[in-house]
């Protein structure tokens, strides 16, 4: 399939936003004037309108009636994580490993909520999506979509609307900047039998402590394989580099 050109205005955006995210304008900064921005992407004044309008929207410019200012960066939205985490050829390590043990939490929170509201029946679901986890080799994508549905079935069953919105929104702006690392990670299978089997005996137990513990294990794993993922990709690149 090939990807349609990215429209002028979302170049422009594009720009800017990098241009903030590396220090090129800095908070409180104004920005170019229309005029100039136009000029500087050969652009009409519309399309950079448009631009700023997605700038304003992410959270990264205040765009007032004498021109735009840059925001503080913990202003923004969760829409500016992407951008964060497209700068480099490999994801910033401490903020991905940040946003990992955010999506931890809610996990834990979704995980507990579950066991507050589902039937029996829908308790058994959960747990039979943990069993080949447990009981079987998976090879690498067939373990990660097992992880990823479990997840996502937690997530279902809480019925905790803004935890789903919030976690899926970090999952959208994940997701496409760590699909280069999964080469590099490898699935230790026996520790997740380990974190497996203790989610079953929370479930079957209803132990809201024991399910806390067990996905602050489940991040910790989580995180580590990452981390080593994205020393094995700098590692790579450095070889590419000398070689």
């Amino acid at each position: 399939l090939h990807r349609l050109p990215m429209s002028k205005h979302d170049q422009i955006a594009g720009s800017l936003i990098e241009d903030i995210l590396s220090g090129r304008y800095r908070p409180t900064e104004r920005l170019p004037s229309e005029r100039d921005l136009s000029a500087r992407f050969d652009a009409n004044r519309g399309a950079v309108r448009e631009a700023m309008k997605k700038l304003e929207q992410i959270g990264l410019a205040e765009v007032q009636p004498g021109g735009a200012r840059v925001k503080q960066a913990e202003e923004a939205t969760l829409d500016v994580l992407g951008p964060m985490l497209a700068q480099g050829h490999v994801p910033d390590a401490q903020l991905l490993d940040q946003i990992m043990l955010v999506i931890s939490q809610l996990m834990s929170l979704a995980a507990q909520q579950t066991l507050e509201v589902a039937t029996q029946e829908e308790i058994d679901h959960i747990r039979s999506l943990v069993r080949p986890i447990i009981e079987e080799d998976l090879d690498r994508e067939q373990h990660t979509l097992a992880r990823f549905e479990l997840m996502q079935t937690i997530m279902l069953r809480s019925n905790n609307l803004p935890l789903q919105i919030i976690a899926r929104s970090l999952f959208e702006q994940v997701a496409p900047h760590t699909a280069p690392l999964y080469p590099h990670i490898v699935v230790d299978q026996e520790a997740y039998r380990i974190f497996g089997r203790q989610l079953d005996t929370a479930l079957r137990e209803r132990d809201q402590t024991a399910l806390r513990a067990t996905f602050t294990e489940f991040s910790d794993l989580n995180r580590r394989s990452m981390v080593r993922a994205i020393d094995a990709m700098h590692t790579q690149g450095q070889e590419a580099k000398t070689s």
